[in-house]
């Protein structure tokens, strides 16, 4: 995006990053007090190119309906379906802002970013499919994933996804699961679609090419941003009551600098990820799913193998993976020397504890850089017998870095998943990690509004605002459950998705 205006000296909040993050902050923040100063700032010529950008991930719409890996399997063999409820939740919530965000007209098509598609688990041999039968039983107790299907009928996965299941044999063990409410989202489209929003609605400026390189506090409790331009090396500075640290793999880096005690013990292992693209018009329409597989032993939750459809640029497409990578870049716009540079004396201990208990991960993640194309053909050749070396293409995703923290047992813990790390007071806030990160910015945003501006959150206009934007934003839906269902149709209506089954709706 490009601007006229010229960058002024204070403003109520600054974002740095151009992605879905800060483009959700923002825009949440202006629909409550439209009198916020706010400036973004994006390194890049464009917003939405790093994690946001749609060939950089899945576009999954992280509901928990497909994924696994948010289901675990106790010592006794029950499963715990805890995450898999909290997901599903803050998804709900980001659904809720997009409807009221097509409801009062700021947004005009939802097609543009958000499709239905049917969310599937799958599995082979007996054992996981007798895991994937007490997922289901355990999972449909709860309201937000009545109507989940379970099937072991060779005809009826068929009827689901033909394209996996032609070549296969009755005989397999294999067992499916099927969430029609799924949804595919397109979160470059919605994050670009947001800062329109803000330049043309809200008068908030974007300003890409603008890297941030230091933050700094000043006598007067606000924060100094130090600026440079990175088309004319202009060097800015600008002071700011709030700080918003949303740039990805950045955020580490720039978090690093700031004087502030919370930051402390905090380091990042970056993953990249790769994905087969399928080139084949023909194979792409005989598939309409996102079928999530179990991952290996050894591997980050990431790197879930998944058959997604996805729709960019208009186009149904196609993809299979992720395949892991490793790279010392913290952004895939980065430096080869960011892992380097963010080793301090303070994250050493949790460094080296995470490397001294992540063996395995280290393991796996050798074993997928020396993959070939025919290693990785064989690995989709799961999912798609008879799949063809021609008709797949090697494509780089984005960048992850995942969180190193402290931990007093073992000096490090490896984070999967996102966090917000602030300040005491709330004016600098950063945001850590990676997925299911977009899929649930909405109750991120909410929580980090609490944390920033803890007594304007306790007011009754805000937490008013708060309800118009995302009626269960502090809503149980275990005890609203009816309101929860009633809410859950009128946003499938509004966005054009799938519709709860007849047996799931309200008389």
């Amino acid at each position: 995006m490009t601007t006229v205006k010229k960058i002024e000296n204070h403003y109520d909040l600054i974002c740095v990053g151009g992605g879905i993050m800060s483009a959700t902050l923002a825009l949440m923040l202006k629909l409550i007090d439209k009198n916020q100063k706010i400036l973004i700032l994006e390194r890049l010529d464009r917003v939405a190119l790093e994690s946001s950008a749609a060939w950089n991930n899945a576009g999954t719409g992280h509901s928990a309906f497909c994924e696994l890996n948010y289901t675990s399997e106790n010592e006794d063999g029950s499963i715990d379906v805890s995450k898999a409820i909290k997901v599903c939740t803050q998804f709900e919530k980001s659904k809720q802002f997009w409807s009221f965000l097509i409801n009062n007209n700021l947004i005009k098509n939802p097609k543009d970013f958000i499709h239905p598609v049917p969310h599937h688990s799958w599995v082979e041999g007996e054992d996981n499919v007798e895991f994937l039968k007490k997922r289901v039983a355990e999972m449909t107790k709860h309201p937000m994933f009545e109507g989940m299907k379970f099937s072991e009928d060779f005809n009826e996965m068929e009827q689901w996804f033909p394209l996996m299941m032609t070549g296969r044999s009755t005989s397999e063990k294999i067992a499916a699961t099927r969430m029609e409410l799924g949804t595919e989202v397109n979160y470059g489209v919605l994050t670009r679609t947001f800062f329109k929003i803000l330049e043309e609605k809200f008068d908030t400026p974007v300003f890409t090419q603008h890297e941030v390189e230091d933050v700094d506090p000043t006598k007067d409790e606000d924060w100094l941003v130090k600026i440079k331009n990175l088309e004319t090396k202009e060097k800015i500075h600008c002071d700011a009551e709030h700080v918003f640290i949303g740039a990805g793999g950045g955020a580490l880096p720039l978090l690093q600098k700031v004087e502030i005690n919370e930051k402390e013990g905090y380091g990042g292992f970056p993953v990249s990820g790769e994905w087969l693209i399928c080139n084949n018009r023909e194979v792409i329409e005989k598939h309409h799913a996102k079928v999530y597989g179990k991952a290996e032993v050894g591997a980050p939750p990431m790197s879930m193998p998944h058959l997604d459809t996805r729709y960019i640029d208009g186009k149904q497409e196609l993809l299979f993976g992720p395949f892991a990578g490793f790279s010392t870049k913290f952004l895939k716009e980065g430096s080869f020397f960011d892992l380097f540079k963010s080793i301090k004396w303070d994250n050493i201990p949790s460094m080296w504890g995470v490397f001294w208990h992540n063996i395995p991960l280290t393991k796996y993640l050798i074993e997928q850089v020396r993959m070939g194309h025919e290693d990785r053909m064989e690995e989709l050749r799961k999912f798609i017998k008879n799949a063809k070396n021609t008709d797949w293409d090697l494509k780089v995703a984005g960048q992850r870095v995942q969180i190193i923290k402290r931990d007093e047992e073992e000096g490090g813990t490896l984070e999967f998943g996102t966090e917000v790390v602030h300040s005491k007071d709330g004016r600098i806030t950063a945001l850590l990690g990676a997925s299911p990160g977009a899929s649930v910015a909405v109750d991120i945003m909410i929580n980090l509004l609490h944390f920033a501006y803890p007594e304007k959150t306790k007011s009754q206009e805000w937490q008013q605002k708060f309800s118009e934007m995302v009626p269960f934003w502090n809503k149980e839906i275990e005890q609203n459950s009816e309101e929860f269902k009633n809410i859950r149709i009128k946003c499938s209506e509004v966005l054009q998705i799938n519709l709860p089954k007849k047996n799931d709706r309200l008389a």
